[in-house]
């Protein structure tokens, strides 16, 4: 018997153990080559396991364990023959789920037991009670009525439905149910990386506001021209991430970090764009930014953001990165802190658009308006060069045309 021992491979450089997340197939389930079997989670993304070759699998971990990179977590039998009319089962599953749906089919149409004879003056609704208490589905027998010999009138059901509206705290009642779910090995790492930035930096935060009167017409001017020349829509990040690489290029230690005693400063830009995927908030990195168009800014955003989606982001495609940009807008955040993203010194919050008035040139004007604010390690940045970097990016989304598209609209765009 030829048996193949499959070994969790290595996701990435550093990272040493996985967390079995969920097994996409079942013990002495015959897999074919190249099948996902398993979804794994690294303390960095979350990936699936591929059959290495068809045959009859077995289990060696359960899910929630954690194994060591390397470590045999299945067997697969390969000499097994793939057995006959195997999809037979899922065509028969309606048919073994028919006897509970019919016994539950049974139990919600088995008459209710009869009540007890009452008569309207020994505390029976009135026609109006009874109407609210059956649309409410309240007993009439749990309810005190207040009228004529005990009987309940209309306002003595509309107080007993209150509870149902969440209404009086002293009456009303609901599920007191909890739910207990161990965390994932990637959101675990999370928390330990959020908590130890809050306790190891000197983290501080400043904020401006910033004009997208600009940057709302440009766009509504050239999307759909944009759109029919490079094939992706000319959203807002490109606008900030250029904004942003020019500041990094103009205050060279906010693109820095700290290593022990020493700084290191990157004579490149590579930016951390934060996505929320269904595995929590991921930060793939766009490679030098810097010298990326707009079409390309807004192209790699698109594509790692659809990785992110699916789930297919890779360890590489967010390791590094010297600068994060975060857009908690999308969601509605009108104001916020970003948490620093470590090793790196320094992040940039982006927040909704309101349109707000303000004043422009002694004129009292209605703009749309979003405030940014930036967290970074005052360790390593002072408060001159924050407060300057984040002045030199609302001076980028402030004039687009003029210091980031060269003065040229349409070829700045590659129109």
């Amino acid at each position: 018997m030829s048996v193949l021992e499959m070994k969790v491979p290595s996701p990435g450089e550093s990272i040493t153990e996985v967390e079995i997340a969920t097994w996409l197939v079942k013990d002495g389930d015959y897999v074919e080559k190249d099948q996902p079997i398993a979804e794994v989670d690294s303390d960095k993304a979350t990936l699936e396991l591929p059959a290495e070759q068809s045959g009859v699998i077995t289990l060696k971990a359960e899910e929630g364990d954690v194994v060591q990179v390397g470590q045999v977590v299945c067997l697969i039998d390969m000499d097994a023959a793939k057995p006959a009319g195997s999809d037979a089962p899922a065509a028969e599953a309606p048919k073994q789920e028919e006897a509970p749906k019919a016994a539950e089919s049974a139990k919600q149409e088995a008459p209710k037991p009869a009540a007890a004879p009452q008569t309207y003056a020994t505390g029976a609704p009135s026609p109006a009670a009874k109407k609210i208490l059956d649309e409410k589905g309240i007993d009439a027998s749990q309810v005190s009525g207040s009228g004529r010999d005990g009987r309940i009138s209309k306002s003595d059901a509309e107080l007993a439905a209150v509870p149902a509206f969440g209404g009086n705290p002293m009456t009303a009642t609901g599920s007191r149910s909890t739910t207990t779910t161990k965390l994932s090995v990637l959101r675990r790492k999370i928390a330990q990386r959020l908590v130890s930035v809050k306790n190891e930096t000197a983290m501080l935060t400043t904020f401006n506001e910033v004009d997208m009167s600009e940057i709302f017409r440009l766009r509504k001017q050239y999307k759909e021209e944009f759109a029919q020349k490079h094939g992706v829509g000319l959203g807002f990040m490109s606008f900030f991430t250029k904004a942003v690489t020019r500041a990094l290029q103009l205050y060279p230690d906010v693109n820095a970090s700290i290593d022990g005693d020493f700084k290191v400063n990157y004579d490149f830009c590579d930016i951390s764009i934060a996505v929320s995927g269904p595995k929590g908030l991921m930060v793939p990195v766009l490679r030098n930014a810097e010298n990326m168009s707009f079409a390309g800014v807004e192209a790699n955003i698109k594509d790692l953001a659809i990785k992110v989606r699916d789930g297919k982001i890779t360890v590489d495609e967010m390791t590094g990165g010297t600068f994060t940009i975060t857009n908690g807008g999308t969601f509605g955040s009108m104001l916020s802190t970003p948490i620093i993203n470590p090793p790196q010194s320094a992040i940039l919050g982006m927040h909704n658009i309101i349109q707000r008035p303000v004043a422009v040139d002694g004129q009292v004007v209605i703009r749309p308006m979003m405030y940014v604010a930036m967290s970074y390690d005052h360790r390593i940045i002072d408060g001159k060069e924050s407060v300057g970097f984040l002045v030199a990016v609302k001076e980028g989304i402030d004039n687009p045309v003029e210091i980031l598209l060269g003065g040229d609209e349409r070829k700045g765009l590659g129109l």
